[in-house]
């Protein structure tokens, strides 16, 4: 199914509480389903130490709001988990074909770290991402990126429920409402500007698709990309 010698990359993004989660664990349980060679990762990977710079700056150790860290040096602390990982646990699996489906991944700086910076920066700030990342460090370009779209609100009220209405267990990102809608905001732009497939899982009363529908939608986009490699 696939032409290319390397791997392939399906990454899904969204705001905090969006279903991404289910939806690469659904995924990936599909794909597998299909013989074909898989893996799932999601990151930040806060099994492994390399994490630990995003631990502190999501605990607010770095201060009490996400502008507290600047868009660079957060989105740096990222990274290197993101290189970590790779190079220890999925490089020779991609480097010989294999189909990576990852629950966030270089993409997630352009929504939560992008919004920091004046809106005139932004594309500056998107080449200096992958240029970082890709070119510099070495990490693979993501082949194609789905964006589940659910609005601030509604992601809000599905981590309340998630944290059973104890808002202390929430991150320094989780718990601010107008960081969430300024990253929302960031999403649509990249969606535009950068061709990533936008996955509406609301219905228009902002009443959440069931995982299956959204499953279907996925799978459907999924196969195209694929059969076309």
């Amino acid at each position: 199914m696939l032409k290319n010698k390397k791997g392939y990359i399906i990454v899904i993004e969204g705001l905090d509480g969006s279903g991404k989660a289910t939806q690469t664990q659904m995924l990936t349980e599909h794909l597998c389903n299909l013989n074909l060679n898989v893996k799932h990762i999601s990151f930040p990977d806060y099994s492994q130490p390399s994490s630990a710079l995003v631990k502190m700056y999501l605990n607010s150790e770095f201060g009490d709001t996400p502008q507290s860290v600047n868009a660079y040096a957060a989105s740096s602390f990222f990274a290197v988990d993101r290189y970590a990982s790779f190079v220890k646990s999925w490089k020779d699996f991609y480097n010989s074909g294999g189909i990576i489906i990852v629950d966030r991944y270089i993409t997630s700086n352009i929504i939560y770290q992008m919004v920091k910076l004046p809106e005139n920066e932004w594309d500056d700030f998107i080449k200096w991402n992958f240029d970082y990342e890709c070119n510099k460090l070495g990490l693979p370009y993501p082949d194609m990126v789905l964006y589940l779209n659910v609005p601030a609100e509604v992601s809000q009220s599905l981590m309340s429920k998630r944290y059973h209405g104890d808002n202390q267990k929430k991150d320094l990102h989780e718990k601010n409402i107008d960081f969430q809608k300024n990253c929302h905001a960031a999403a649509k732009y990249a969606i535009d500007k950068l061709n990533w497939i936008n996955i509406n899982c609301c219905d228009d009363n902002l009443k959440m698709k069931s995982k299956e529908n959204i499953h279907t939608e996925i799978l459907k986009i999924v196969n195209r990309g694929l059969t076309n490699e």
